[in-house]
């Protein structure tokens, strides 16, 4: 005798609409974090990477607000850089002290550019091109690392840097002065 109890479990389709309205849910929540927080986060993050190697290849200027260190003078292309280049980098086509001090220079600007988001799109359009010649050049196991700075500065490159920069500042005050020709 089989004895059949009603009212007991939900329906099939409910039990498999409970799960998917959580997803949707959540999922609308999350696309509802703002741009202008991603890229701030992205700007911050990817320049402190830059910065960081930076203040490596130079001596008489440091700046770390993280660790309170403060060193103003004039840089000047530490040995250590230059030897860097030659013996471990080799990047082709350029000099070791030429490629140091491009390096040096191009990862002190390009990152200050990024935080204030001044010309953010070809400030991270340099840094990019930076991360592909490292990652061909010097260090191609490292592409896990190298993947996530691209898709940072791709991030920034193709949405822009937010509300909180002064390229945003210039796009509002001079909204429709300039035609697109």
């Amino acid at each position: 005798m089989t004895t059949h109890v009603t009212g007991t479990s939900p329906a099939p389709e409910a039990a498999t609409t409970r799960p998917a309205a959580l997803v949707i849910a959540v999922n609308r929540l999350l696309a509802r974090i703002p741009h202008s927080f991603l890229a701030a986060l992205a700007r911050f993050s990817i320049a402190a990477v830059f910065w960081k190697s930076g203040q490596t290849k130079v001596d008489g200027f440091a700046i770390d607000i993280l660790d309170g260190t403060i060193q103003l003078g004039w840089p000047r292309l530490t040995s250590s850089a230059v030897a860097l280049f030659r013996d471990e980098y080799r990047v082709p086509l350029l000099p070791p002290e030429v490629a140091a001090m491009l390096a040096a220079f191009a990862e002190h600007v390009l990152p200050v550019l990024l935080l204030v988001g001044l010309a953010t799109r070809f400030s991270a359009l340099g840094l990019l091109a930076m991360t592909a010649v490292i990652q061909i050049f010097v260090y191609p196991q490292a592409y896990p690392t190298h993947g996530v700075w691209a898709a940072v500065l791709l991030l920034l490159i193709a949405r822009g840097p937010g509300a909180l920069s002064i390229d945003r500042w210039i796009e509002r005050r001079y909204a429709g002065t300039v035609r697109a020709s």
